[in-house]
């Protein structure tokens, strides 16, 4: 096949993120709103759909030019290689959106695109009718400011669903945002890591996922496995180098922890379908009751915003107690993700630093309070 253009998708405020994780790859990449696009072959197909934290989707780049006319829609798409993605049998429904653009009827520019792109394939397979009974590949057409982007998803079902989270609660956070949080963080396997709002484990499981540098989508499976154009060889290697580079021995001590004791069980569930129960520890408990003697630790925690009306008394008091509890771990660095603007005032603390993030459609910040660093004696023992 050669050398694709291709663009995983983010969530605002994680393209940068997401870029280092696509270099770490081995991968060249550009960073705009929303994507981080790369030029690779169709083994990065394989790599980067099993191995991104953070991106949302990896989709295929067939082709970008401006269009303010539905003709130019039309000759442009058919001008693109489709045929050099699509078997003759391939199911293609197309989707779009249309932002700041003159051609603003979505349902209209799919139609054009679709029929578009079946113009082009009677062209080159030479029959007039397709039944699309085979392998699926999705299309999507996206109008920013009158330029037309074409691409085909590689991923299927979003990166953010691993396939561990069998059990959540009403506003689980997203697997990628939990990600994240923790590689934000200045967190390393050998040093005790703590979930003060566990809710059904996301970001405790994935910390764990992190510490043994376990391919996020190394159980899952995906809508381009079933691409006659990608050898299966191709996957077999790429899962074979997961294999190979997770850390399965490295020893982790996660712990997370919810007042509510169906969140608890709903974690221990996920962290077993995860094959993660041995090494995190959930419990039944509340902010103002932790304690440790441990050291250098990290915390990361999604507590609650007080979005709903009712709360806003009871979700200040617990971030006052979470403040005093979390002031004797001077060694600690603790990291919270919440919209509440007040936050640091109702802590007590000013943050070291703060970053905008995005938890769904909610505005958040990630405020981050740096402990002090090991020594280096300590880091040696911990190795």
């Amino acid at each position: 096949m050669g050398q694709m253009t291709f663009i995983a998708t983010a969530a605002m405020g994680l393209e940068a993120i997401v870029a280092d994780e696509v270099r770490a790859l081995g991968y060249d990449c550009e960073v705009e709103n929303g994507k981080v696009t790369f030029v690779a072959d169709e083994r990065a197909i394989c790599r980067t759909n099993l191995w991104l934290r953070t991106a949302d989707r990896v989709k295929i780049k067939v082709g970008e030019f401006p269009a303010t006319t539905f003709d130019e829609l039309f000759e442009q798409t058919k001008a693109l290689p489709w045929a050099q993605f699509l078997p003759i049998d391939a199911q293609f429904p197309v989707v779009g959106k249309s932002v700041k653009s003159k051609l603003f009827s979505v349902s209209d520019c799919q139609a054009i695109v679709k029929k578009a792109i079946v113009e082009h394939l009677k062209q080159h397979y030479r029959i007039s009718w397709f039944e699309e009974t085979g392998a699926l590949f999705r299309i999507e057409v996206a109008l920013h400011k009158d330029i037309a982007t074409l691409t085909i998803d590689t991923s299927g079902a979003g990166l953010h669903k691993r396939g561990y989270r069998v059990k959540q609660g009403e506003a689980p956070l997203k697997e990628t945002l939990a990600a994240a949080l923790v590689q934000l963080t200045n967190w390393t396997p050998d040093r005790p890591f703590v979930d003060p709002f566990c809710g059904s484990g996301t970001i405790a499981i994935e910390a764990a996922l992190i510490g043994q540098n376990i391919a996020p989508g190394f159980n899952r499976e995906f809508v381009c496995e079933q691409w006659n154009w990608i050898p299966s060889r191709l996957w077999d290697e790429a899962r074979e180098e997961a294999e190979d580079v997770a850390r399965y021995d490295q020893p982790l001590h996660i712990v997370g922890f919810d007042i509510d004791h169906r969140m608890v069980d709903m974690a221990k569930i996920n962290a077993q379908e995860a094959g993660l129960a041995d090494l995190i520890t959930f419990k039944q408990m509340q902010v103002k009751d932790f304690r440790t003697k441990d050291e250098y630790g990290v915390i990361v925690g999604n507590p609650p915003y007080s979005e709903r009306l009712g709360e806003k008394e009871e979700v200040e008091q617990l971030y006052r107690e979470m403040g005093k509890t979390f002031a004797a771990l001077d060694t600690w660095s603790i990291y919270m993700l919440t919209s509440h603007r007040q936050f640091e005032q109702l802590y007590g603390r000013r943050a070291t630093k703060r970053r905008k993030l995005f938890n769904g459609f909610i505005e958040t910040q990630y405020y981050q309070f740096w402990g002090s660093r090991p020594p280096r004696s300590y880091e040696k023992l911990s190795r």
